[in-house]
């Protein structure tokens, strides 16, 4: 999710939800050897358990942005086989490394060589004209030789000619039964399915027929279906957390940013689908979004969208 994810939505996702597992957007392995890393790299600690999601195709630059990575305080540390952007198809890492198998196993040997986190490869069911199930299979079994048990599988191709990367998000169609057979198939490795889960009732149906469920333009789109995640998917025995108590969890680390200079537009632009469906949620959008762009704007900007949501929830219906 490249230039969503970045720190404060993962704080926000994470008052949230306190068992799912955060994903960063894609860091190339030249922005993290070369780039500013404190700007990157850098992470509130409540995100744990959190991953830091790589692009690259070299496995000695791999290796060492694995290590940093680690160094950093990562749990796991992820390579992105599966986005179609044209930026990445040009710097040879993505979607486009599903042609090349073999040196997906050589990147992630040299990651998990490198690095005492998690290994982990996000990939599709192949690129172009491949055949999905070869394809898939071949990249799957190659990776675990070189000792990796967990894969991302987004149950889509990608389609690098033809296709914007917009569109690789909804015209390839889904094939969530191939991701069930590689499951069935391979029951040593962990498979955690993506790619057009829009709830927590799918989500609840994906986990049928494999071990985990990743969810992302829908999260963010409506961060709101996280709160019931907890309570839905890992225990029932946890409490749902509602739109108002996340806010309430996130505005410590809202308040550490405003003070160390952070703008607060670039928390608040994570926060404008929290109310999704429900009375005022315009509101909450329309004064987040005007409001918190001008200068010096704090935490009462946040402060008169939730009265605006209350206010709405309370404001009786009319009657004809």
């Amino acid at each position: 999710m490249m230039d969503w994810t970045d720190r404060h939505c993962r704080a926000f996702h994470r008052a949230l939800s306190g068992r799912a597992r955060l994903y960063t957007e894609m860091l190339t392995t030249g922005a993290i050897l070369n780039g500013d890393r404190d700007r990157l790299l850098t992470f509130d600690p409540v995100e744990h358990p959190v991953a830091l999601q790589l692009g690259g195709s070299d496995p000695a630059a791999l290796a060492a942005s694995a290590r940093i990575g680690a160094d950093w305080g990562y749990d796991e540390i992820n390579l992105n086989v599966g986005c179609p952007s044209d930026r990445v198809q040009s710097g040879r890492f993505g979607a486009c490394l599903m042609r090349e198998p073999g040196l997906v196993a050589e990147c992630m040997a040299a990651i998990a060589e490198a690095s005492p986190a998690l290994a982990t490869v996000k990939c599709r069911i192949g690129v172009d004209e491949q055949d999905p199930e070869t394809a898939l299979f071949d990249l799957v079994d190659r990776c675990a030789a070189a000792g990796v048990r967990v894969f991302v599988v987004h149950a889509r191709k990608a389609w690098l000619e033809g296709l914007s990367p917009k569109e690789n998000r909804d015209v390839p169609p889904l094939d969530y039964p191939l991701v069930h057979h590689l499951k069935r198939e391979r029951p040593d490795l962990t498979i955690v399915i993506n790619g057009g889960i829009s709830d927590l009732a799918a989500a609840q149906t994906q986990l049928k027929w494999v071990d985990g469920v990743m969810l992302g333009r829908a999260a963010y789109a409506n961060p709101g279906l996280l709160g019931a995640a907890d309570h839905a998917l890992f225990d029932a025995a946890l409490v749902e957390v509602t739109a108002f108590e996340a806010v309430e969890r996130f505005l410590p680390h809202v308040r550490r940013e405003l003070e160390a200079g952070a703008r607060l537009a670039a928390m608040t632009r994570h926060m404008l689908g929290l109310f999704q469906g429900r009375p005022g949620a315009r509101a909450w959008r329309r004064i987040l979004t005007v409001e918190s762009i001008a200068p010096g704007a704090g935490l009462e900007v946040i402060s008169r969208a939730l009265d605006a949501v209350r206010e709405a929830s309370v404001r009786p219906l009319a009657v004809a």
